[in-house]
């Protein structure tokens, strides 16, 4: 018995002893346990079966969506001529200062391709001023961009490039947005590259925020960042939404609050630049304000609702339908209007010479008039940019 003892812990020495050596010089000599691997002296666990880039995404994945809108997003490079001092030719002011402003001022921003032959939809304040524009699309192709229009007052403009095989996005319905809804943000912040960011509709309708003459902003927390701008919002579908056009910061960087132009806002603009050269907006001439306690004392107004007329053009187009100081419109073209900033985007979507029918109360008396609204006279200034 003593003998077979020795002979079997002898046996188990020399095999732990060869496997030993084996796992050593050798170790893909040795089968491997589950689905663990062996690299060097680490053990890690693999997944149990192939994980490939054309299989199906995995729950939650917005894949499809990016893959189908990023082609289309573009980063926009634009340079501007430095402002030259008036006595920058001065010997004596160079030899003291030196010469300012001799660099070119850079900026960057990003665009959406809208057709195939090229337009492409950005914001105005990232092309304002430029002396040159260079578009770079997703597939590193670069072209010179041309600026086929602007719209200050709604922050959009309109390039074109010219060439071939142009990825165009799908514009999506974004008066059908809910707060709640799933979107993503597309563009080039911060001159990183091109970025996809998620969040959701935070907001809908944000207006009164001195960004633009026109504001209707969806607002989002998928983050924005500067170079975003004139970027793309899309629905999970890859479906634009909106063009990125803002954020709110206090450091500079996205806080969760960004804001986007709805598409059906820039499909307005788009039409009205490529086929008359020029947004042709509606204007009636009035000088409206919003209800408060000591307007509706003053006026002896006795709507709950609607925007108070405190001042009529004369002559203009309000006036000659009958409109007069005190009363209230509450709705333009069966549209109700609560703030003076949706009258001003109401009445701008008419189309001028066109007659509309406006709702107002007059005191205690509900009238209906028709109102033509002549054209909105261009802006003495653009609006502030920030």
């Amino acid at each position: 018995m003593r003998r077979y003892w020795l002979v079997f812990s002898q046996a188990v020495t020399v095999l732990l002893a060869a496997y030993f050596v084996v796992g050593t010089l050798k170790p893909e000599w040795l089968p491997r346990a589950g689905s663990a691997a062996s690299h060097g002296s680490l053990a890690v666990v693999e997944a149990p079966g192939p994980t490939t880039v054309s299989g199906p995404p995995p729950p939650g994945s917005f894949r499809e969506a990016a893959k189908r809108a990023s082609a289309a997003v573009v980063s926009i490079n634009t340079s501007k001529a430095p402002d030259r001092h008036p006595q920058a030719n001065d010997p004596w002011f160079r030899f003291f200062f030196g010469d300012p402003g001799s660099q070119p001022q850079a900026g960057l921003g990003s665009g959406v391709i809208i057709t195939a032959d090229g337009y492409i939809l950005t914001n105005n304040h990232v092309v304002e001023g430029a002396d040159e524009i260079e578009v770079v699309l997703n597939d590193s192709r670069r072209a010179a961009g041309k600026v086929i229009g602007t719209d200050p007052d709604t922050d959009l403009a309109i390039l074109k490039v010219s060439l071939d095989r142009l990825p165009v996005i799908s514009l999506g319905n974004s008066d059908a947005l809910q707060v709640g809804d799933q979107v993503l943000a597309i563009g080039n912040p911060f001159g990183v590259g091109q970025t996809v960011t998620s969040g959701i509709v935070s907001a809908l309708g944000r207006n009164q925020l001195g960004i633009n003459t026109f504001e209707n902003f969806i607002q989002t927390d998928a983050a924005i960042n500067p170079g975003n701008s004139g970027g793309a919002l899309v629905d999970v579908n890859g479906y634009l939404m909106g063009i990125n056009t803002a954020i709110y910061s206090r450091s500079g960087g996205s806080m969760g609050i960004g804001f986007a132009i709805p598409v059906s806002t820039a499909k307005l603009v788009l039409e009205g630049i490529v086929k008359d050269g020029v947004v042709r907006r509606g204007w009636i001439g009035v000088e409206p304000a919003d209800l408060s306690p000591e307007l509706v004392e003053t006026f002896g107004v006795q709507a709950k609702r609607g925007v108070l007329i405190t001042g009529v053009l004369q002559n203009g187009p309000a006036a000659q339908a009958g409109v007069r100081p005190g009363d209230v419109i509450v709705e333009v073209a069966s549209k109700q209007v609560t703030n003076v900033s949706e009258l001003l985007s109401s009445v701008a979507a008419l189309k001028p010479g066109n007659a509309a029918r406006f709702k107002v109360l007059r005191r205690a008396e509900s009238l209906d008039l028709n109102v033509t609204p002549g054209l909105r006279p261009k802006p003495s200034k653009p609006p502030a940019q920030r």
